[in-house]
Protein backbone atom coordinates (compact mmCIF):
# COMPACT_ATOMS: atom_id res chain seq x y z
CA UNK A 1 0.00 0.00 0.00
CA UNK A 2 1.31 3.45 -0.94
CA UNK A 3 1.58 6.28 1.53
CA UNK A 4 -1.29 8.75 1.77
CA UNK A 5 -0.62 12.48 2.19
CA UNK A 6 -2.07 14.28 5.17
CA UNK A 7 -4.27 16.51 3.03
CA UNK A 8 -5.69 15.59 -0.33
CA UNK A 9 -7.21 18.46 -2.29
CA UNK A 10 -10.85 17.76 -2.91
CA UNK A 11 -11.70 17.64 -6.54
CA UNK A 12 -8.07 17.56 -7.72
CA UNK A 13 -7.69 15.88 -11.02
CA UNK A 14 -5.47 12.79 -11.28
CA UNK A 15 -2.04 13.05 -12.80
CA UNK A 16 -1.86 12.26 -16.52
CA UNK A 17 -0.69 8.76 -17.37
CA UNK A 18 2.76 8.05 -18.64
CA UNK A 19 3.18 8.91 -22.29
CA UNK A 20 0.50 11.60 -22.28
CA UNK A 21 1.67 14.89 -23.84
CA UNK A 22 0.76 16.85 -20.73
CA UNK A 23 3.09 14.71 -18.64
CA UNK A 24 6.12 15.78 -20.67
CA UNK A 25 5.60 19.49 -21.39
CA UNK A 26 3.76 20.50 -18.23
CA UNK A 27 0.63 21.65 -20.08
CA UNK A 28 -2.66 21.51 -18.25
CA UNK A 29 -5.14 19.11 -19.81
CA UNK A 30 -8.43 20.55 -20.90
CA UNK A 31 -11.16 20.39 -18.34
CA UNK A 32 -12.95 22.45 -15.75
CA UNK A 33 -10.88 24.51 -13.36
CA UNK A 34 -11.98 24.31 -9.71
CA UNK A 35 -13.24 27.46 -8.01
CA UNK A 36 -11.28 29.12 -5.28
CA UNK A 37 -7.55 29.87 -5.04
CA UNK A 38 -5.60 28.59 -8.01
CA UNK A 39 -3.54 25.52 -7.35
CA UNK A 40 -0.09 24.94 -8.73
CA UNK A 41 -0.21 24.58 -12.47
CA UNK A 42 -3.75 25.92 -12.83
CA UNK A 43 -4.61 28.66 -15.33
CA UNK A 44 -6.91 31.61 -14.65
CA UNK A 45 -10.39 31.72 -16.04
CA UNK A 46 -10.65 33.18 -19.51
CA UNK A 47 -10.17 32.27 -23.13
CA UNK A 48 -7.54 29.68 -23.88
CA UNK A 49 -4.32 30.77 -25.56
CA UNK A 50 -3.73 34.08 -23.66
CA UNK A 51 -6.31 36.05 -25.67
CA UNK A 52 -7.75 39.04 -23.78
CA UNK A 53 -11.27 38.71 -22.47
CA UNK A 54 -14.05 40.16 -24.51
CA UNK A 55 -14.91 43.81 -23.74
CA UNK A 56 -18.55 44.60 -22.99
CA UNK A 57 -20.29 46.67 -25.60
CA UNK A 58 -20.87 49.64 -23.27
CA UNK A 59 -17.21 49.99 -22.24
CA UNK A 60 -15.03 52.63 -23.92
CA UNK A 61 -12.83 51.11 -26.55
CA UNK A 62 -9.86 53.39 -25.87
CA UNK A 63 -8.65 56.92 -25.20
CA UNK A 64 -7.58 59.43 -27.81
CA UNK A 65 -3.87 59.92 -28.26
CA UNK A 66 -4.13 63.64 -27.44
CA UNK A 67 -6.16 66.77 -27.89
CA UNK A 68 -6.02 68.33 -31.33
CA UNK A 69 -3.90 71.46 -31.49
CA UNK A 70 -5.95 74.47 -32.52
CA UNK A 71 -4.54 76.34 -35.45
CA UNK A 72 -3.65 79.93 -34.60
CA UNK A 73 -5.29 82.77 -36.50
CA UNK A 74 -3.50 85.22 -38.77
CA UNK A 75 -3.11 87.93 -36.14
CA UNK A 76 -1.51 85.52 -33.67
CA UNK A 77 0.87 84.19 -36.31
CA UNK A 78 1.77 87.75 -37.33
CA UNK A 79 2.50 88.78 -33.73
CA UNK A 80 4.56 85.61 -33.17
CA UNK A 81 6.64 86.24 -36.31
CA UNK A 82 7.08 89.90 -35.37
CA UNK A 83 8.21 88.96 -31.85
CA UNK A 84 10.67 86.38 -33.19
CA UNK A 85 12.22 88.86 -35.64
CA UNK A 86 12.29 91.86 -33.31
CA UNK A 87 15.70 92.66 -31.76
CA UNK A 88 15.81 92.22 -28.02
CA UNK A 89 16.61 95.89 -27.40
CA UNK A 90 13.35 97.16 -28.96
CA UNK A 91 11.10 96.45 -25.95
CA UNK A 92 13.42 98.16 -23.40
CA UNK A 93 13.78 101.08 -25.79
CA UNK A 94 10.00 101.41 -26.03
CA UNK A 95 9.77 101.34 -22.22
CA UNK A 96 12.42 104.05 -21.98
CA UNK A 97 10.39 106.08 -24.46
CA UNK A 98 7.27 105.79 -22.29
CA UNK A 99 9.19 106.88 -19.19
CA UNK A 100 10.74 109.77 -21.10
CA UNK A 101 7.30 110.84 -22.33
CA UNK A 102 5.98 110.90 -18.75
CA UNK A 103 8.95 112.92 -17.54
CA UNK A 104 8.61 115.32 -20.46
CA UNK A 105 4.92 115.86 -19.75
CA UNK A 106 5.67 116.53 -16.08
CA UNK A 107 8.33 119.11 -16.92
CA UNK A 108 6.21 120.89 -19.53
CA UNK A 109 2.95 120.95 -17.60
CA UNK A 110 4.49 122.08 -14.27
CA UNK A 111 1.82 120.51 -12.02
CA UNK A 112 2.91 122.70 -9.08
CA UNK A 113 1.40 125.75 -10.79
CA UNK A 114 -1.67 124.20 -12.42
CA UNK A 115 -5.17 124.76 -11.08
CA UNK A 116 -6.75 121.97 -8.99
CA UNK A 117 -9.40 121.36 -11.65
CA UNK A 118 -7.00 121.47 -14.60
CA UNK A 119 -7.14 118.50 -16.97
CA UNK A 120 -6.17 115.77 -16.43
CA UNK A 121 -7.32 115.81 -12.85
CA UNK A 122 -8.23 113.34 -10.11
CA UNK A 123 -11.95 112.57 -10.25
CA UNK A 124 -12.04 111.54 -6.58
CA UNK A 125 -10.57 114.84 -5.40
CA UNK A 126 -12.65 116.86 -7.85
CA UNK A 127 -15.91 115.31 -6.61
CA UNK A 128 -15.21 114.63 -2.92
CA UNK A 129 -12.26 116.82 -2.01
CA UNK A 130 -10.33 113.78 -0.73
CA UNK A 131 -6.82 112.80 -1.78
CA UNK A 132 -6.70 109.54 -3.69
CA UNK A 133 -3.78 107.10 -3.18
CA UNK A 134 -1.92 108.69 -6.11
CA UNK A 135 -2.63 112.35 -5.45
CA UNK A 136 0.57 114.39 -5.38
CA UNK A 137 2.61 111.83 -7.32
CA UNK A 138 3.09 114.02 -10.39
CA UNK A 139 4.09 116.99 -8.28
CA UNK A 140 6.45 114.79 -6.28
CA UNK A 141 8.08 113.67 -9.53
CA UNK A 142 8.44 117.28 -10.62
CA UNK A 143 10.22 118.15 -7.37
CA UNK A 144 12.46 115.07 -7.66
CA UNK A 145 13.50 116.15 -11.17
CA UNK A 146 14.37 119.55 -9.68
CA UNK A 147 16.34 117.92 -6.82
CA UNK A 148 13.94 119.15 -4.13
CA UNK A 149 13.47 115.95 -2.13
CA UNK A 150 11.81 117.54 0.97
CA UNK A 151 9.08 119.08 -1.18
CA UNK A 152 8.69 115.82 -3.10
CA UNK A 153 8.29 113.85 0.12
CA UNK A 154 5.78 116.42 1.34
CA UNK A 155 3.54 115.73 -1.66
CA UNK A 156 3.88 111.93 -1.77
CA UNK A 157 6.24 110.30 0.71
CA UNK A 158 5.69 106.70 -0.45
CA UNK A 159 6.37 107.61 -4.07
CA UNK A 160 9.71 109.16 -3.17
CA UNK A 161 10.54 106.13 -1.00
CA UNK A 162 9.73 103.62 -3.74
CA UNK A 163 11.28 105.57 -6.63
CA UNK A 164 14.90 104.33 -6.18
CA UNK A 165 13.74 100.69 -6.04
CA UNK A 166 11.54 101.14 -9.11
CA UNK A 167 14.39 102.78 -11.00
CA UNK A 168 16.80 99.96 -10.12
CA UNK A 169 14.28 97.28 -11.14
CA UNK A 170 13.77 99.03 -14.46
CA UNK A 171 17.51 99.39 -15.14
CA UNK A 172 18.16 95.74 -14.21
CA UNK A 173 15.34 94.52 -16.46
CA UNK A 174 16.24 96.77 -19.41
CA UNK A 175 19.93 95.93 -19.16
CA UNK A 176 19.23 92.21 -19.08
CA UNK A 177 16.86 92.41 -22.04
CA UNK A 178 19.00 94.70 -24.22
CA UNK A 179 22.60 93.94 -23.28
CA UNK A 180 22.50 90.72 -21.25
CA UNK A 181 23.57 92.39 -18.00
CA UNK A 182 23.36 90.29 -14.86
CA UNK A 183 22.77 92.82 -12.13
CA UNK A 184 21.89 91.59 -8.62
CA UNK A 185 18.16 91.03 -8.42
CA UNK A 186 15.94 92.45 -5.72
CA UNK A 187 13.95 89.64 -4.16
CA UNK A 188 10.41 90.96 -3.82
CA UNK A 189 8.10 88.38 -2.32
CA UNK A 190 4.35 88.41 -1.69
CA UNK A 191 4.84 89.48 1.93
CA UNK A 192 6.85 92.53 0.92
CA UNK A 193 4.32 93.51 -1.73
CA UNK A 194 1.45 93.03 0.72
CA UNK A 195 3.23 95.12 3.36
CA UNK A 196 3.84 97.95 0.88
CA UNK A 197 0.20 97.94 -0.25
CA UNK A 198 -0.95 98.00 3.38
CA UNK A 199 1.34 100.96 4.11
CA UNK A 200 0.03 102.72 0.99
CA UNK A 201 -3.55 102.20 2.15
CA UNK A 202 -2.75 103.53 5.63
CA UNK A 203 -1.00 106.55 4.10
CA UNK A 204 -4.02 107.22 1.89
CA UNK A 205 -6.31 107.22 4.94
CA UNK A 206 -4.06 109.23 7.24
CA UNK A 207 -3.48 112.03 4.74
CA UNK A 208 -7.22 112.73 4.65
CA UNK A 209 -7.69 113.06 8.43
CA UNK A 210 -8.56 116.64 9.41
CA UNK A 211 -6.36 116.73 12.52
CA UNK A 212 -2.74 117.71 12.92
CA UNK A 213 -0.14 116.39 12.21
CA UNK A 214 -2.01 114.48 9.45
CA UNK A 215 -3.13 117.73 7.80
CA UNK A 216 0.50 118.23 6.69
CA UNK A 217 0.11 115.21 4.38
CA UNK A 218 -2.90 116.66 2.56
CA UNK A 219 -2.05 118.00 -0.89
Amino acid sequence: MSDVTSVDRAGAEPAPPAGHPAASDGAVPPGPVPDGPMSHGAVPHGPVGGAPPETPANWPVGYPAGYPVAESDRLTRFVARLYARTPRWVVPLAAVGCVAAGIGYTLLSDPTRSAPDALPTCLLKLTTGLDCPGCGGTRALWYVLHADLPAAARHHFLFVFALPFLAYLFVAWAGRQAFGWRLPELRIGPKLVGGFLAAWLAFSVLRNLPWPPFTALYV
